[in-house]
């Protein structure tokens, strides 16, 4: 060893401009389903050992090509995919309603705990009304629609819905989204598109709630049906994103609705699926009274479809958007193939980056065609992906700057061993590694569980050209996007 030093960055000079370029900022995230096992765990009934592969192997993928974050499907059926003491082990995990895993262990404190260390967010995605999915194997005792029938209806295709004009329902719901936000360390709550079922799950008759809607009118509500079922969603939603942020305001909460509010919003969108209508989902509200910390429209279509195209449809959302949450769109990035898949998935990240330029980001539907497509993926990674990225930080969450981390770097003949800690470790979610070499910056983002990093002192480009490190600055990001003061230091 050369030499060592210990250096409490708080104790560097502030400098009075940032000279240390910074990191990008860009939400990269992909859905991992878990209902019928279209994503993960592969097939019911894997081993533990097989599950947690799987789990990492997903999770290396996202890391490696600079995804930021996993929205993991929690919550299919009104069942668990985590250890709950409110609703049963999933059938899509162990194959059997109410099973534990074995050996046993928890697959939501795994992938929290697999995500952080590889700097990826973690958001819990729940179906917050679906009681039983047409695969999810026959109904048992464990099921919601056994053990609590008067919360469940039945629909003709075989679903079992939750009924949201039922108060219990909504009660029911509310604690499984604060169970998990109170026991787990999950960096969002997440929902999609599913609030009253889709007519084609009760062969396009009327969703079956008269006993819900009788006793409405009996106590003297004035609503029309219509509206009361908007009225049910809307007071779920408004919530769900206020308990939030009184139990954990760290914990982001988001939404995916179906990609337009209704038809004729945009004009362009001249007929098509009503979801205000049907699916009760007023969701241009909940975006215009910033119920929510990001909106994920389903934006499924391709560029140069004229009547749901990605960029009109993505405009109509950011005009909605008065209180400034972030709009990350879902990307159907499995619909095309070849080079036509390539150009669609990059074009619409461009696009979107151009439109939403203060806090871009998308949400990959699904993580499947970044398996399947290694062409795909690979043209993500080298084109907008090149760079790892930081999440967008929420300014109206906080907007306090964390303490920097205290700094300890050892010399050595070939490389820089630097070492880091941190008063508050329990509010940071990544750190930034920042080097120097000759004139020109880069950048490491690093997940909270790491604590050190090699650097070289010489690096040699693909001309065999060599440049020197010479400076190297370190910073804390918290949870809510906020990154400490950049300190340079000179070597």
């Amino acid at each position: 060893m050369e030499a060592e030093n210990n250096i409490e960055v708080e104790n560097i000079i502030d400098l009075e401009k940032r000279v240390v370029p910074a990191p990008e900022r860009e939400f990269r995230a992909a859905w991992i389903a878990s209902v019928a096992n279209i994503n993960w765990p592969s097939k019911r009934g894997l081993s533990t050992k097989q599950q947690k592969e799987e789990a990492i192997k997903l999770l290396d993928l996202l890391h490696k090509n600079n995804f930021n974050a996993v929205v993991l499907q929690v919550r299919p059926q009104a069942d668990a995919m985590y250890k709950s003491d409110l609703e049963p082990w999933s059938y899509f995990l162990t194959g059997t309603q109410g099973k534990a895993p074995s050996p046993y262990y928890d697959p939501l404190e795994f992938w929290i705990k697999e995500a952080h260390k590889r700097g990826l967010e973690l958001h819990a995605w729940l179906n917050p009304y679906r009681a039983h999915h047409t695969t999810g194997g026959e109904i048992t005792n464990a099921s919601i629609a056994s053990k609590h029938p008067e919360l469940a209806v039945k629909l003709e295709t075989g679903f079992y819905w939750l009924d949201p004009g039922n108060k219990k329902t909504q009660n029911h719901s509310y604690k499984v989204v604060m169970d998990i936000v109170e026991r787990y360390n999950v960096d969002g709550i997440h929902f999609d598109d599913y609030f009253y079922p889709y007519p084609s799950y009760n062969n396009n008759k009327d969703f079956p709630d008269d006993k819900s809607w009788k006793a409405y009118l009996n106590t003297g509500g004035k609503l029309k049906r219509d509206d009361w079922r908007r009225d049910n969603v809307n007071q779920f939603v408004k919530s769900i994103y206020t308990n939030i942020k009184e139990t954990k305001p760290n914990v982001k909460f988001g939404i995916s609705p179906f990609g337009f509010w209704r038809p004729n919003y945009p004009a362009s969108v001249t007929a098509g699926f009503d979801q205000y209508n049907e699916l009760y989902a007023d969701a241009k509200l909940w975006l215009n009274e910033g119920w929510i910390d990001y909106f994920t429209p389903q934006l499924y279509w391709p560029i140069n479809r004229m009547d749901v195209s990605f960029p009109v449809l993505l405009n109509w959302w950011i005009e909605e958007n008065t209180k400034e949450r972030h709009l990350w769109p879902g990307m159907s990035i499995g619909r095309e193939k070849g080079e036509e898949a390539i150009d669609e998935v990059i074009n619409q990240i461009m696009i979107t980056r151009g439109m939403t330029s203060k806090s871009p980001g998308t949400v990959h539907w699904s993580i499947a065609p970044l398996i399947s497509s290694p062409e795909l993926t690979a043209a993500i990674f080298n084109g907008p992906y090149k760079k790892q990225a930081l999440i967008p930080s929420y300014p109206w969450l906080s907007k306090a700057i964390p303490e920097a981390p205290i700094l300890s770097y050892t010399k050595g003949k070939e490389n820089l061993l630097v070492n880091w800690t941190h008063k508050n470790i329990d509010e940071v979610a990544n750190w930034v590694i920042y080097y120097k070499y000759n004139s020109k910056w880069d950048y490491h983002i690093h997940g909270s569980f790491t604590n050190s990093q090699n650097i070289p002192l010489i690096k040699v480009d693909a001309k065999n050209s060599k440049s020197r490190l010479n400076a190297i600055a370190i910073t804390a990001v918290d949870k809510f996007g906020n990154e400490s003061i950049v300190k340079e230091i000179n070597l």
